[in-house]
């Protein structure tokens, strides 16, 4: 019996390269360059499967391109390089990896929260280019995360993650919005309250957001939605890009009306908004939120056993859409 044919997109670990040749005929892109669509499109003819990540776009022209299709497994939760209506017209089947990444990313997101608010990153640069001479009270006094109010946009898994580290760990006063309100339990467990968004804006000193892409929340956080906030409030971004307006959040950090954001996504990514690079008060990481051996090691894993699930039993673990 012949084995489905298979293209990795990227690298990924060795350990879940010998699983799927077990199961696949592989073609591995070990170089792990980001494909063109029209190499994407030229490497897919006649492949059954795909294990992507966020570079590689699944659109109607990829789709119409490469008929014998079947899957695509994301590598990460989120899907928006997925065209999912076109993906579902076609009988192609879309997975992602839930989960396995929501304690590393709640982590990471915190910690980025708190870089920016207490001018971590700042107070480095500082150092290390020889500037500190003397200690002084105000020398990069920034803003408590203890006691304070955490405000979450966006209220899944991640969401409740961060919620509970800021309820529980720091005595934090939780408010959230969210497309849906949690049960009640859940908003115990989170200690969490229910606010409009534009309560949100105005009353968080920290504000999270955890809510997925879809071009309904593009630019979710704006100019007037910036100006709602306060002055002395941070915005950290765990999410994707394109939720914020990056080029308005960069006036808003020159014009002091937050004090200072934490960026893990960016529009346009890598190719990022330069101007974000000259602005002192601003935490940039590269898109690693997720990023534990364990952790990406488990997505990659998860990727792999929804390929293996759907051409063995018919059904993927964790499916995006049904076909």
């Amino acid at each position: 019996m012949n084995k489905p044919s298979l293209l990795i997109t990227r690298s990924i670990y060795p350990e879940v390269l010998a699983k799927l040749e077990k199961h696949f005929q592989v073609d591995y892109n070990s170089t792990d360059e980001v494909y063109s669509k029209e190499t994407l499109i030229q490497k897919l003819q006649g492949k059954e499967a795909a294990m992507t990540t966020g570079s590689e776009r699944i659109d109607e022209d990829v789709l119409k391109a490469c008929p014998l299709l079947k899957i695509c497994a994301n590598i990460a939760v989120g899907y928006n390089n997925f065209d999912v209506p076109s993906m579902t017209a076609r009988k192609v089947q879309a997975t992602n990896t839930p989960d396995v990444l929501t304690e590393t990313t709640a982590d990471f997101g915190f910690a980025l929260m708190m870089a920016a608010a207490r001018r971590m990153t700042e107070s480095e640069h500082f150092l290390r280019n020889g500037s500190w001479n003397k200690w002084s009270l105000d020398m990069f006094t920034g803003q408590d995360v203890f006691a304070s109010t955490l405000g979450i946009l966006g209220m899944g898994r991640i969401g409740q993650a961060i919620a509970k580290r800021g309820a529980h760990g720091f005595g934090m006063r939780v408010i959230y919005h969210n497309r849906s309100q949690l049960s009640s339990p859940l908003e115990q467990a989170c200690k969490a309250q229910y606010v409009s968004k534009e309560e949100l804006l105005k009353t968080a000193d920290h504000l999270v957001l955890v809510l997925p892409y879809t071009q309904q929340v593009h630019h979710t956080i704006g100019e007037a939605e910036l100006k709602m906030m306060k002055p002395t409030a941070t915005l950290t971004n765990i999410a994707r890009g394109g939720i914020v307006d990056d080029a308005a959040l960069v006036r808003a950090l020159r014009a002091g009306h937050i004090a200072a954001a934490g960026l893990d996504v960016f529009e346009n990514e890598p190719a990022l908004n330069p101007e974000l690079l000259t602005i002192p008060n601003v935490v940039l990481t590269p898109h690693i939120a997720s990023g534990s051996r364990k952790t990406r090691l488990a997505m990659a894993e998860l990727a792999a056993d929804n390929l293996v699930a759907f051409f063995e039993k018919g059904q993927p673990l964790t499916p995006v859409n049904q076909i």
